[in-house]
């Protein structure tokens, strides 16, 4: 098993007095492969200037490492099963909720995978189906969160 590692960094802006909330929210996310990816609270937590909108938000990661983890283990499981991707795309959706005690939350993320299979074997609709049921079955991260996951993909074999 392995471990997995993240710096989170923020610094207070030498102008800013931080206990009356007027503090930049924006801070980086490094990783030991050396990608620095710069984020900030969400804008609808957040108002500009204190948040940054072209900066990746925690719940847009959350949506983003969950697409990634189930297209990872798709890739691997059809290239098992002897199938030729050409590409994978998705256009994953997290929907916000409140629980019973008013705390917020990522109550559902929706993967809406469009696949274009390649290649002289060609998977039928019931193969893609449950290579996406088992990529969502290995997912390490849907594995260990509550949120509803929910898979709607769409595959091609032309491209």
């Amino acid at each position: 098993m392995g471990t997995h590692e993240a710096r989170v960094v923020w610094q207070r802006g030498e102008d800013e007095r931080f206990t009356d909330h007027r503090y930049s929210r924006r801070h980086e996310w490094l990783f030991d492969g050396g990608a620095r990816i710069g984020a900030s609270a969400a804008p609808s937590n957040a108002k500009p200037p204190y948040s940054d909108p072209a900066a990746v938000d925690p719940e847009e990661a959350f949506v983003a490492a969950l697409s990634s983890c189930h297209m990872l283990f798709f890739l691997w499981l059809s290239a098992q099963r002897g199938f030729s991707l050409f590409s994978y795309e998705d256009s994953a959706l997290g929907v916000m909720s409140e629980d019973r005690d008013g705390r917020q939350w990522v109550a559902k993320v929706t993967l809406r995978p469009r696949v274009v299979f390649d290649g002289e074997k060609r998977p039928t609709a019931a193969e893609v189906e449950s290579l996406h049921h088992e990529s969502h079955e290995r997912c390490y991260l849907a594995n260990s969160v509550k949120t509803q996951i929910l898979v709607e993909g769409h595959a091609t074999g032309t491209r």
